[in-house]
């Protein structure tokens, strides 16, 4: 296991071993190799088992198939020719490859096959593992034959989303006619040297024979040999296939030291900023981000990793050659994954924090990705200043700093308002609807009204227990501090230039009160027991859903463990009051409403942050 020394780069990696070892123990595939990238770099890379079997263990340069992580390089090319206008995404395939005019697809009134639906897998053609993967070396005319024989829709083009490794050999055919290049010839010559990605190839006869890792599938043992002890399956060798018609769908090799390179390239794409380097990487930052978009919606993807704790809600989107995926706790995440006859392969990275993971294994169709997901949530959970906190926005790419600045400086003179009202700084920081939406005088008279009832504030400066959070460059949510309470304060700034504040919301949250902060601090303590007394000592309320409080305690000890109260999120104080939980898995809401008539509590709601 190699690892970097410089402490700017290297984020917490602990979590990064044992997940490997538990992986690879599970005997999925004779031999993997890994590599965590951050801060650019390749910071951490190992291997398990063997590269062949019994020969050594794969390192970062140990040169696997990645099959369809191919995609990736297919489509940065397609982007690369766009750029210097030889093609147009909305151009028809036709134009490119003649036999394409001949398609028929499933109705009449369907739009033309263009290049951009086959980047996004919305050509309207059917899924095609494992057909398409022993097509990889099918001669070119052999493949316009194909094309020019007819092809089966699932969909009519542009109206569903449906994986196809079909699609991307067409790509590679455009990329051909469209640079009269060959696609391989063109994908090394403007992508892979420019990289440094010199272990990154399309034949195994051009990876050195003590570097590349051998492909296997598992077949079950003969019954004659087997023993007691051995296991009951066996690993044969899969033989390579060739270069074809089909490698711009699946083809490559690499090794995880370029795939960090290549990682890494599109980390670098964010944020947005000024000065696109000389001699840099040969796809504008621009167009790396186009690649990172979702561009075609699928269904949200839930993953369980227990009945006790809550499920990952992903929604997932497929963007240019990769996947992209939203995750509610660390936001975007991109990735793709390659399966094959003898490799199993994945890449994923975390754009915010330019975290990034590789997984390479040598069986068919090896769940590497499995691995790849397992050990990109544990480096950001590991690493929270990666990762989007807990309750709060993730940090924002902003067009340009300059609305950045903007709400920065309205955050400081709103809080100036705040903190002693000026007509003449109000009159130069609101939009007209401000006062319109509500006359500034009764904005000023609420204002001064909370500041009076939950101070005395002191310096009024940002609490620092809580984050200023935004959704946008252009928004801004931040707590002030009192001796009775908090006030949160939220702005929205307006499209002018310069901008201007266009929303403003103050709303006062009182400290709860003895009795309700005990209550709340009863029923943390509390969460996930399952013994019949766990009511015992909560001033329930006679009218009080009984079982439905101990729901909701089990419940909310499912989704978060053990918590604890660590503030006031809104309420009266006294009377209706919610609190945080922290300290758990998952940060919680808790409710608590106080019956009008016993002063007891009636309602208990715990809900996740």
């Amino acid at each position: 296991m190699q690892a970097s020394n410089d402490p700017r780069t290297v984020p917490d990696l602990t979590s990064v071993g044992p997940l490997v070892r538990d992986f690879h123990d599970a005997a999925g595939q004779p031999g993997l190799a890994y590599g965590v990238v951050a801060g650019g770099e390749l910071v951490l890379s190992g291997g398990a088992g063997a590269r062949a079997l019994g020969g050594p263990v794969p390192d970062a340069d140990t040169v696997f198939r990645i099959a369809s992580m191919t995609k990736s390089f297919t489509a940065a090319t397609v982007l690369l020719l766009r750029d210097e206008g030889l093609l147009r995404l909305d151009d028809e395939v036709a134009g490119y490859v003649p036999e394409a005019a001949a398609l028929r697809p499933p109705t009449d009134d369907a739009a033309p096959i263009t290049i951009r639906s086959l980047l996004t897998m919305t050509a309207g053609l059917p899924t095609d593992d494992p057909w398409g993967d022993r097509r990889q070396d099918l001669p070119d005319d052999d493949f316009a034959r194909l094309l020019a024989g007819g092809l089966s829709f699932t969909w009519t083009p542009g109206t569903a989303y449906e994986y196809s490794n079909l699609g991307y050999a067409l790509l590679g055919r455009v990329i051909a006619a469209a640079s009269g290049r060959p696609y391989a010839e063109l994908v090394t010559e403007r992508l892979l040297t420019p990289l440094g990605m010199t272990s990154t190839v399309y034949t195994a006869d051009a990876v050195p024979a003590e570097r590349l890792a051998l492909g296997y599938r598992a077949v079950e043992a003969d019954l004659e040999q087997r023993s007691e002890r051995s296991e009951q399956r066996e690993w044969q060798q899969v033989p390579f296939a060739g270069y074809g018609a089909f490698a711009p769908m699946g083809g490559l090799f690499s090794s995880v030291r370029d795939l960090a390179r290549w990682v890494a390239g599109f980390t670098d794409a964010y944020p947005p900023r000024d000065g696109e380097p000389v001699g840099g990487h040969p796809l504008r930052r621009a167009s790396r981000r186009e690649q990172q978009q979702p561009h075609y919606a699928l269904p949200a993807a839930v993953t369980w990793t227990s009945v006790a704790a809550p499920p990952a809600v992903r929604s997932v989107g497929y963007g240019f050659g990769l996947v992209v995926e939203h995750d509610a706790q660390f936001g975007t995440l991109v990735s793709h994954s390659g399966g094959y006859p003898g490799f199993g392969s994945h890449m994923r990275w975390h754009p915010a924090s330019g975290l990034g993971v590789i997984v390479l294994a040598n069986s068919t169709y090896a769940g590497a990705g499995r691995l790849g997901t397992q050990l990109l949530d544990a480096l950001l959970a590991a690493n929270p200043a990666a990762g989007r906190p807990p309750g709060a926005a993730p940090p924002p790419a902003p067009a340009s700093g300059s609305m950045v600045a903007a709400t920065a400086a309205a955050r400081r003179d709103v809080t100036r308002l705040i903190s002693g009202w000026d007509d003449a700084l109000a009159a130069d920081l609101f939009a007209d609807n401000v006062d319109a939406d509500e006359p500034l005088p009764l904005r000023r008279a609420g204002i001064e009204r909370l500041v009076k009832e939950l101070g005395p504030f002191g310096p009024l400066e940002p609490d620092p227990e809580e984050p200023v959070t935004s959704s946008s460059p252009a928004q801004c949510t931040w707590w002030l501090r009192g001796a009775a309470g908090r006030i949160r304060v939220e702005i929205r700034l307006t499209p002018q230039s310069p901008p201007l504040v266009q929303t403003l919301t103050v709303t006062g949250v009182p400290n709860a009160s003895p009795r309700m902060l005990a209550a709340a601090e009863l029923v943390a303590e509390r969460l996930g027991h399952d013994d019949p007394g766990v009511l015992e000592g909560l001033p329930l309320a006679a009218g009080a859903d009984r079982p439905e409080v101990i729901r909701q305690l089990r419940a909310g000890g499912s989704w978060a463990g053990r918590s604890t109260v660590s503030g006031v999120l809104a309420g009266d104080g006294s009377r209706d009051v919610t609190f945080r939980l922290t300290g758990g898995r998952l940060p919680l809401q808790l409710r608590l409403i106080i019956d009008h008539a016993s002063t007891d509590i009636a309602v208990i709601t715990l809900t996740p942050l």
